[in-house]
């Protein structure tokens, strides 16, 4: 194992710390020179520490939300993006910050914070660069043992070889080896990774890998997502763990049904000028309808007409329903765009509105799909215990082409750990993945989907 492994998390807070403090010293030198001298009553000392105190308290919320910090995690580009759109949003809250500051009339210039967000890009750029190198080095990818089942084998180290920065395959075996031939393997590698495994060996693993300090990575189970939800429960001296398996609690609707009425109306307004617009351009390509709707299904099977901008020709699905491909000639020039900014979405803010969506849940499929799903994963339909979502976990941390399965363990890692705050975090990780390309993916020509 690296000899450096252990002190990953410290050289990662270092150099995050580094990069705050420049940001935080330019910011500081606006602020004193151009903004605190324009004010009717400039701030005095503690009051300077304070708005670069709140300035530092956005950059580490922002870029620690937006995984910024994940160094010999994400690739050099996915850091760049997270840490450059996390720096952005604190910059702008830290401009409305400063407009409060200033009694809101008149609005103090927004160069100097537009300045500052070119300056902090190009911090953030060249710092990476540098750290890149650095964990690269202190950091080689890990060896890896990888067990599975044959019917998976070349789907997961496709996957694998997508990440040669973190893992470097030294052996994959088949999960049905017998356990103590799978013990010894391991032996002259960093790590383990099960995928397809009986329960039993699995278990026996994990036990010996924590009895060696061994390094493993487990795909879970179904059942494995539901327990990780569960509560502990110490009514007596011998532990249990208590599901209640009913979604989510009346006071969780309850909020989130408010949260989903007021977001999504402000939504609708935010967002009509590129309604407008993006109808406009639909038809003036083709001069058919500007919106489709389509049938789909949510909370406890109800179904819904789901409302969205028409990507695709006229009549794309009068052959029968099928996914998207890479390649898909249905797809409109303007389709095209609005897909890849996701702006064909945004007539959904409707069915929100009405109750059939919620803003954030698993995304809503067609009964045909899940009928087809479910003969593969007869537990699809546990994603019907909420509402309906326009964005969601698994939309934020899978692909369109991603597989069913993986989709559904994802989205009952989102039921399973519900709550307000994680709403409303996934809100603003949305707005990353409209800059990640490889989110909309189709699927592969020929490639069966389930």
């Amino acid at each position: 194992m690296d000899s450096f492994n252990q002190y990953k998390r410290l050289i990662r807070t270092g150099v995050v710390s580094l990069e705050i403090l420049i940001e935080a010293v330019f910011f500081g030198y606006i602020w004193l020179e151009i903004y605190n001298i324009r004010m009717v009553t400039p701030f005095e000392n503690k009051g300077h520490w304070m708005m670069i105190g709140f300035y530092v308290l956005y950059l580490i919320v922002f870029v620690y939300l937006y995984g910024g910090t994940k160094y010999a995690y994400y690739r050099k580009g996915q850091l760049i993006l997270s840490q450059a759109l996390g720096t952005l949003i604190a910059n702008a809250v830290m401009y409305v910050q400063i407009i409060i500051a200033f009694g809101v009339f008149p609005f103090p210039i927004v160069w100097p914070m537009l300045l500052a967000s070119a300056v902090d890009f190009v911090v953030i750029v060249i710092l990476n660069q540098i750290s890149d190198r650095m964990f690269h080095r202190l950091f080689p990818p890990k060896r890896l043992l990888v067990i599975c089942d044959l019917k998976n084998k070349e789907n997961l180290l496709r996957k694998i070889a997508g990440r040669k920065d973190l893992y470097e395959v030294s052996k994959c075996v088949s999960a049905e080896e017998p356990l103590e031939r799978l013990k010894e393997e391991v032996q002259d590698c960093d790590a383990m990774m099960l995928y397809g495994i009986e329960e039993q060996k699995r278990n026996d693993l994990v036990k010996y890998c924590f009895e060696k300090s061994i390094r493993i990575y487990v795909a879970p189970e179904i059942s494995d997502i539901l327990l990780r939800g569960a509560d502990r429960l110490h009514s007596f001296d011998t532990p249990f763990l208590l599901l209640r398996n009913y979604g989510l609690s009346f006071e969780q609707k309850l909020i989130k049904r408010l949260m989903d009425i007021v977001l999504s109306a402000l939504m609708l307004v935010v967002a009509s000028p590129f309604m407008l617009v993006t109808a406009l351009a639909i038809k003036l390509e083709d001069h058919g309808p500007v919106l489709y709707k389509q049938e789909r299904v949510t909370l406890n099977g109800k179904k819904f007409w789901i409302y969205k901008f028409r990507s695709m020709i006229v009549d794309a699905e009068k052959q029968g329903a099928r996914f998207s491909s890479k390649n898909d000639d249905r797809i409109t020039k303007v389709g095209r765009v609005i897909r890849a900014l996701r702006l064909d979405e945004l007539p959904q803010l409707l069915n929100i509105l009405k109750g059939d969506m919620s803003i954030v849940g698993p995304r809503p499929e067609r009964q045909t799909y899940i009928d087809e799903f479910c003969k593969e994963t007869p537990e699809f339909t546990y994603r019907l215990k909420v509402k309906a979502g326009l964005t969601g976990y698994a939309q934020i941390y899978g692909k369109y082409n991603t597989t069913p399965l993986d989709k559904l363990k994802m989205d009952l890692m989102y039921i399973e750990s519900y709550s307000i705050l994680q709403d409303i975090r996934l809100i603003f990780l949305t707005l990353k993945i409209m800059f990640t390309k490889e989110s909309t993916e189709g699927v592969e020509e020929g490639q069966n989907h389930a």
